[in-house]
Parts: structure tokens; C-alpha cells; sequence
């Protein structure tokens, strides 16, 4: 595995303080933890290369991933830039990541996937030493603690963690755009400028849409959708079905 030409389209980084990465022996313990009848997602190491080569192959629910960047090897290259979700500013250290195995690649964004990838990484998020989670799709770095309490929620049939498995920026028009949720819906929203609301408004008003698109099928038609606070809002497919418009009439 060459971790200098990997694709973090679908992974999840993790950040540790400097000489605190992991390494396969901390895995292994990791995966010997009983889940004590909470949520946690059970694995296996199901291929334990040379420790020199600082990664290994992880079986959870019949899926396999990858974890590069283990001690001692050389660690990933962390992303750069991106929202930052409860951190004043981006931590240093350095990465490990976590990624669906290749036989995933054409179904990467599905829930499923995504649903294990996100439960094995928030219990190394759990590690000692960990100080950032990164969720690439969505360039959107968060806390640890932040993203194994949203992630053990969801995996307790809670709602889907739309704060930190996608992200809202700001476009140079002054439109706001969803990052992330086209990985998992194949299309992401865009709501025009509106000086009536603050962003604020729009993250919430975000989440009660992430909430309803992500167990649908793409849009492709326009569609009347009720807001947090019953405003009304239009969403029509555009850019050739990849985007969703929001209009929010109130």
C-alpha cells in the first residue's frame, strides 16, 4: 500500500499529538474491547502486513478497510483547509486515515460503508493522544469527543451527523454550498444569498434537509420540503441533477 498516492475522496483522518500514532499492537487491543451492549462496531485485523509498513487491513460486518500511517512508519499527509467544526483552529500532529477497502471503491458513499467506517474511526478517535477527527468528504475537521459522541449516536439509531459528516461554505457569489453530502446522495444543496438569514439559520435549516434527502433517492424534480421552523422550502435539481437550489419562503 503506497500512502503517498492515497485518495482521500472517502477517508477519515485522524490527528495525534506528536509520537502518539498508534500501531498495530494498539489495534489489536482495540479490537479485543467487548462492546459491553452499546453501539461500538466490532472488527478484526484481518491482514497484519510487516509493522514496518504501517498499516493494516480491519473486517467489520463483512467489510474491509484500510488504516494507514501507523507507528512506527512515516504518518499520512493531513489535509489542509476546510471548516472547522468546535476547534478554534486546525491541531498539529500527525495522521493516520481510515478508508474503505478496494473492493469498496464503487460503494464507498453508501450508508452501510459509511455507517462502519465511522463507528471503527470514532473508537480510534477514543485513542490517548488523538486531538482532531477529519472527515475528508466534507473537509470538515471536529473534536474526538464530538465526533464518537455524534457517531456513537447514529450507530444507536439516532440521527445521521449531518454537523461533521458534511459542512456549509460560502461561495464567492455569496451563496452557501453543502460539502460532503454528494458522496453519500450525489448531489449537494446551495442556497442562495438571503440577507434575512444568518448562517446560523441556514446550517439548521441545512440539517432538517440532509435529514430528509439522505435515505432518498436523488431529486429529480422540484420538491416542497417544511423547515425547522415551518417555512417552506423549494429545492430544485440543477447543474444536471448534481445540485439542489434552495428557496426558503417565509
Amino acid at each position: 500500500m503506497d500512502n503517498s498516492k492515497a485518495d482521500y475522496s472517502a477517508v477519515l483522518s485522524l490527528v495525534y499529538a506528536e509520537g502518539r500514532r498508534p500501531d498495530i499492537a494498539a489495534l489489536q487491543t482495540l479490537a479485543q474491547v467487548p462492546a459491553n451492549g452499546g453501539a461500538k462496531v466490532r472488527f478484526a485485523l484481518s491482514h497484519v502486513p510487516d509493522p514496518a509498513e504501517g498499516w493494516a487491513e480491519l473486517l467489520s460486518s463483512g467489510l474491509t478497510y484500510d488504516c494507514a500511517g501507523l507507528a512506527p512508519a512515516a504518518p499520512v499527509p493531513m489535509p489542509s483547509g476546510g471548516a472547522l467544526l468546535g476547534l478554534e483552529k486546525a491541531p498539529e500532529g500527525e495522521a493516520i486515515s481510515l478508508s474503505p477497502g478496494p473492493h469498496l471503491a464503487d460503494a464507498m458513499g453508501m450508508l452501510p460503508v459509511v455507517r462502519v467506517l465511522a463507528g471503527l474511526g470514532a473508537q480510534l478517535a477514543a485513542l490517548p493522544g488523538a486531538v482532531a477527527v477529519i472527515w475528508n468528504p466534507a473537509r470538515c475537521w471536529m473534536p474526538p469527543v464530538y465526533f464518537g459522541k455524534v457517531v456513537d449516536n447514529w450507530l444507536a439509531d439516532g440521527p445521521f451527523p449531518a454537523l461533521g459528516l458534511t459542512s456549509l461554505e460560502r461561495t464567492s457569489d455569496g451563496s452557501i454550498v453543502s460539502v460532503g453530502l454528494a458522496l453519500l446522495t450525489g448531489q449537494e444543496l446551495r442556497f442562495l444569498p438571503d440577507a434575512k438569514l444568518v448562517a446560523a439559520d441556514i446550517a439548521r435549516i441545512a440539517v432538517r434537509l440532509i435529514h430528509a434527502l439522505i435515505d432518498t433517492e436523488p431529486l429529480t424534480g422540484p420538491h416542497t420540503f417544511l423547515g425547522p421552523d415551518r417555512e417552506t422550502l423549494r429545492v430544485m435539481p440543477n447543474l444536471r441533477g448534481t445540485q439542489l437550489d434552495v428557496t426558503i419562503e417565509r
